[in-house]
């Protein structure tokens, strides 16, 4: 017997790609769709059109923050914007000099270099950085001891754009070589994460109930990133139950992540629990909690810590991270006669 057709048409191989596609690349393409950071927009675009009246290539711009707020979106806008071809590397990628010596005579005039986590390149390869973006030459040492000498390479104008995470292990001589400006990328509201949502909920072809977005927006650590990431799941997740996505399916599908009202994890309720129920509400050191936990110090002071510093849940005093009162009630936990100190 044969099988009957189906009504709906068959996945090709071109709308898979294409799905594909849609889900990795929400970054927006264009100033306009770029929301959020305005202080940082508006310096951008006064030094962009500057360098090009002047028909230079802009100065070498830093990037800092937590992660996924926007740093490697603003590069590529950057790029956009000067009609310019980006190169992108990061810093631990570029392990020798000569790497990086490849990279800087392979620049043609007006191209970008992005460097993420600019923090992890090593002393050596830094070093080579500075006259490259100083005086635009690549100073490179020919042969050994007595014998040696330095030979200085022309390098094509070009823009360094340097990202990092972690702008305190950033030394100070490269620091003060980003003359074009060094910015700071806040965190988002819940309005702009809303409108974020919004956006790549039309880009995925998503269809939001009135309050889902916002509902997302709020358990998202007031980070971009972490809203498309929820987004995608809670669409999966009404996918599956053939349910539309609106406040009642975010709140479902993010409850079965163990993600609360405010985006907390289980993680960062275990942080929070271990502070209070092991150490009467601290204070205590980061390396005592990561013993606990059985986790990595720098996974708790890295993923964890920032967000739980952002909403006052904790406190850092010189003896040690201390839960708030904010986390007491969030927990809907009572401090004992030894939390108060009886």
């Amino acid at each position: 017997m044969s099988t009957p057709p189906r009504d709906e048409p068959q996945n090709t191989d071109e709308a898979t790609e294409n799905n594909v596609f849609l889900d990795a690349t929400l970054r927006p393409s264009r100033w306009n769709d770029y929301v959020g950071q305005k202080t940082i927009k508006n310096n951008l675009k006064i030094l962009l059109s500057a360098a090009t009246e002047r028909g230079h290539v802009p100065e070498h711009i830093l990037f800092y923050g937590p992660p996924g707020l926007g740093k490697t979106t603003l590069a590529h806008l950057i790029a956009k914007e000067l009609s310019a071809q980006i190169k992108v590397t990061s810093g631990p990628a570029i392990e020798k000099v000569a790497d990086l010596a490849s990279i800087l005579t392979n620049l043609a005039a007006g191209d970008i270099l992005f460097i993420d986590e600019i923090h992890r390149l090593n002393k050596s390869v830094e070093e080579i950085l500075y006259p490259a973006m100083e005086s635009g030459s690549l100073d490179i040492l020919i042969g050994k001891g007595p014998s040696a000498r330095t030979v200085q390479l022309p390098l094509a104008p070009f823009t360094l754009i340097g990202a990092t995470t972690r702008i305190a292990l950033l030394s100070s001589p490269l620091r003060s070589r980003f003359s074009g400006g060094i910015f700071r990328l806040e965190f988002y509201t819940t309005e702009e994460l809303s409108e974020i949502i919004h956006r790549s909920a039309s880009m995925l072809g998503i269809a939001l109930a009135a309050g889902a977005a916002r509902a997302i927006a709020e358990r998202s650590r007031f980070t971009p990133r972490t809203a498309n990431h929820l987004l995608k799941r809670v669409r999966d997740y009404a996918q599956v139950e053939r349910r539309p996505i609106d406040e009642q399916a975010v709140i479902a599908a993010l409850g079965l992540l163990g993600i609360d009202v405010i985006g907390l994890t289980p993680s960062d309720r275990s942080v929070l629990e271990t502070i209070i129920k092991k150490y009467n509400g601290g204070p205590v050191g980061l390396e005592t909690i990561a013993t606990s936990l059985s986790e990595e110090e720098a996974t708790i002071e890295e993923f964890n810590e920032p967000y739980l510093l952002q909403v006052g849940m904790i406190e850092r005093t010189p003896r040690g991270r201390v839960a708030t009162e904010i986390a007491y009630r969030h927990l809907n936990l009572k401090k004992s006669q030894n939390d108060l100190g009886l």
